[in-house]
């Protein structure tokens, strides 16, 4: 008991940026196995091998026969991608988000002009020569590596390691594309004309808002819900308020328009290029856009959310992924798939 006092302090008044970093405010660092790729390193878990970073991909620059040793989802913030992977090509233009489960291969994926892309993995990806044998892995110690390298402080994983002190980037850097104009437009714009072949990737314009009656202001886009794990992928429009909540699974977000304000937090929010990682057991008395434009970012989320009318009062409400999937199936959202798909029959059309 003395373990878990020490490392959880249900009192502890969150900023919502103790687990959050400006991406704007950080260097493009190379990595090696991967090309001409560039990060943006975010977060490197120590204890499950998850790692979360932004990747630019310079025009022409190709990435082969990687394999997905564990899931990976992607959003596209700005450019285009050609994919190849399983006889067939997808172009995924910016705000095409997808989730590609263990066991995938990215035979080729090659950036038709500069791009840059939100990564999140859930394990190592293997690089195989021509021949199918692995002659490489990236996974969570490379990306902890390239930071260190750099003297970069990578956002912590674990509560009470957020709310330590560190330390602030202050060398060269260089905003994201999405920091430079009206990102929500991904998401919120006419559907675009893209070829998409591959049912693991999805269109976000396409995706219907869908509404938690409990919170008529926020919006969501359901993209994918994992009754294994019970993660929930979404983005949400928040022009509302969230009452009191605790996280008793972790989430992370990427601000894309719009500034987010924490009651504890700044009076100026945060805006496009923020990503936050608020770790289990985080707790917010409110969170709410703080100018009159739309708030929107993507979320991970890990696991439940339970709401209340302050601390210590009884649970008012609890959203797991039981909550998003009945959503989404009332909304007509079409989620993407949670394992490899062989049958290339249910390939999605674009």
């Amino acid at each position: 008991m003395a373990e878990v006092r020490q490392n959880y302090n249900p009192d502890y008044e969150s900023t919502g940026i103790e687990g959050g970093i400006d991406s704007n405010q950080l260097p493009w660092l190379q990595l090696d196995g991967l090309g001409n790729a560039l990060i943006k390193p975010l977060r490197a878990s120590q204890e499950n091998g998850m790692f979360n970073m932004v990747m630019k991909l310079p025009a022409g620059s190709p990435l082969e026969n990687v394999k997905c040793l564990g899931g990976l989802d992607l959003l596209i913030l700005d450019g285009v991608l050609e994919y190849r992977g399983e006889g067939a090509t997808s172009e995924l233009i910016a705000g095409v988000w997808g989730y590609l489960p263990s066991g995938c291969l990215i035979e080729r994926c090659v950036a038709k002009v500069d791009t840059e892309l939100l990564v999140n993995g859930y394990g190592p990806l293997a690089l195989l020569d021509e021949g199918g044998q692995t002659r490489g892995l990236i996974c969570s110690e490379d990306i902890a590596d390239v930071a260190s390298g750099a003297g970069l402080d990578l956002i912590p994983s674990t509560l009470a390691e957020c709310a330590q002190p560190r330390r602030v980037w202050d060398g060269p850097a260089e905003s994201l594309a999405i920091a430079r104009q009206h990102a929500g437009a991904l998401i919120t714009e006419a559907v675009s004309p893209t070829v998409l072949r591959h049912a693991y990737f999805i269109d976000c314009r396409s995706v219907p808002w869908v509404v938690n009656p409990d919170l008529p202001d926020v919006g969501l886009k359901i993209l994918r819900v994992s009754p294994e794990t019970g993660q929930v992928s979404l983005l949400v429009r928040h022009n509302g308020v969230a009452t009191p909540h605790t996280h008793i699974g972790a989430g992370d977000f990427l601000i894309l328009q719009g500034r987010l304000g924490y009651r504890a937090g700044p009076k100026e929010g945060y805006g496009p290029g923020v990503w936050i990682y608020e770790p289990a057991g985080a707790r917010h008395d409110a969170t709410q856009r703080v100018t009159d434009e739309d708030l929107i970012y993507t979320a991970n989320i890990y696991g439940p959310l339970v709401f209340d009318s302050g601390p210590g009062t009884p649970v008012l409400a609890v959203l797991s992924w039981i909550e998003y999937l009945a959503l989404a199936e009332a909304g007509g959202a079409r989620l993407a798939p949670n394992r490899k798909v062989d049958d290339h029959s249910l390939f999605a059309a674009g």
